[in-house]
């Protein structure tokens, strides 16, 4: 729940706490949630800073650096990682949290420029690969920098428990299911090489999905570790499976109860990412419908409007009996999940 100081101030009007303990609230709860992030301009330096360093050494990295050679790459690489470290150690004895956490982002981000600049050294790149394509193509020769950068993130991760250490965690674990698709086909044109990828994003769009829900489910703190795996865990198995091309209207009905399910999982999880996808997806459905199957028909409007008042109609129901149905369907279900439900409902 979003709660405000008018929501205690309220309280206290009602005659439920008064001023005294309204405030011992307050000053509890800004304390426990000073390291979630939150938009105030502390926070908004924080991530501003962080990204625009975090930018400077991935996605804006132009050719200037590798007219030095991978050597110098290589160098430059090891002096902002010892930075990087020193600066999350620094941080974190300070109890800044999400400074810490990118500064110890940042020394992830690093690894591939850095694994990068030690094959070009090596004269494993020819003359026209350049580091900037990393972010721009899917290629399998940027494989070994990816599992180079995964295995650097979960040291990472085992070491300072920061949760913005999964965004480059799954940002990589993205990019490896675009270059797996080009290293296991060994092609890059033609339909069928297309529809590959499309697959492949698929599997590890799920793949990263049930990580996410494997992490929530084992995860008791306030810091919210699998958010970044949900959002690119739903991108990359959404895309994947919006972008299959399938004659079949049995295939098209699928694909709308897949997004169907979504929404509830997102609902069900407190997880808007993919609540907001499968709506898409949904809305993507009809649109066909309306644009393809029934474009001549007068009813169809009238039968997606009665659909809709249903749907209201559902809600209302729900709402006005949504203590009783969830404490029977949470008296169903397994200890473990029901305890996690209940923590994700809180």
């Amino acid at each position: 729940m979003d709660i405000r100081p008018q929501h205690l101030q309220d309280a206290v009007d009602h005659g439920i706490i008064n001023p005294q303990q309204a405030e011992a609230l307050w000053q509890l709860w800004q304390t426990q949630n000073r390291h979630v992030p939150q938009f105030r301009m502390s926070h908004v330096l924080y991530y501003l800073g962080g990204l625009i360093a975090i930018g400077a050494m991935s996605l804006f990295m132009n050719l200037g650096w590798e007219h030095f050679g991978g050597g110098a790459i290589v160098a430059l690489c090891v002096v902002y990682g010892i930075a990087a470290l020193a600066l999350t150690e620094y941080f974190g004895r300070k109890n800044l949290l999400i400074p810490a956490g990118l500064t110890a982002a940042f020394g992830v981000v690093l690894v591939p420029l850095a694994v990068y600049g030690a094959q070009q050294a090596l004269g494993l790149w020819p003359d026209d690969w350049h580091y900037r394509d990393y972010h721009r193509w899917a290629d399998w020769r940027w494989v070994m920098m990816e599992l180079a950068t995964l295995a650097a993130a979960a040291l990472m991760l085992w070491r300072y428990r920061y949760p913005f250490l999964m965004l480059p965690l799954a940002v990589t674990l993205w990019y490896v299911s675009m270059d797996a698709a080009e290293w296991w086909l060994l092609a890059d044109t033609g339909f069928a090489s297309m529809e590959f990828k499309y697959r492949v994003s698929m599997v590890f769009g799920l793949a990263m999905l049930a990580l996410a829900v494997w992490i929530d489910f084992r995860n008791h703190s306030r810091r919210d570790f699998p958010f970044w795996l949900y959002i690119f865990g739903t991108l990359t198995f959404w895309c994947g499976l919006t972008f299959l091309d399938s004659d079949s209207e049995w295939a098209k009905f699928v694909y709308f109860l897949i997004n169907v399910t979504l929404v509830f999982a997102g609902v069900l999880l407190r997880r808007r990412v993919l609540a907001v996808f499968g709506a898409m997806g949904m809305f993507g459905y009809g649109w066909y419908l309306a644009d393809k199957i029934f474009k001549d028909s007068w009813l169809f409007p009238i039968a997606l409007t009665l659909l809709g008042l249903v749907m209201v109609g559902i809600g209302v129901w729900w709402q006005k009996n949504e203590a009783r149905l969830n404490r029977q369907l949470r008296q169903a279900m397994p200890k473990p999940i029901r305890e996690f439900l209940e923590r994700k409902a809180v």
